[in-house]
């Protein structure tokens, strides 16, 4: 399936997105090869296959090896614009209109 540029505008325009003018027709042919993958998949034959929810339990998905880093709040908050003992100050989101 192929996505046009005014396809791409409204997609962006939908999920407020801002994409520059001149990379437009690359979005459009990313999203082309997307449905054309998806358009693939879909031409899977699975029948007789079990659908699956969940990994198999026997198998572990990747190995759990603690390394021993930490990062610590003083460190997580160095580059914030601003930070107190740790955690980021932000700007209130909601005001106390009914005090």
């Amino acid at each position: 399936m192929s996505i046009q540029r005014d396809d791409v505008r409204r997609i962006a325009e939908l999920a407020r997105l801002e994409i520059p003018e001149d990379r437009i027709e690359k979005m459009a042919a990313e999203l082309s090869a997307v449905l054309d993958f998806a358009g693939t998949l879909r031409k899977l034959d699975l029948e007789g296959c079990e659908p699956m929810a969940f990994a198999p339990a026997a198998t572990p998905l990747r190995a759990d090896a603690i390394d021993g880093r930490r990062l610590g709040a003083e460190a997580g908050t160095a580059a914030a614009p601003e930070s107190e003992h740790g955690f980021f100050l932000v700007p209130p989101v909601v005001e106390n209109l009914n005090p």
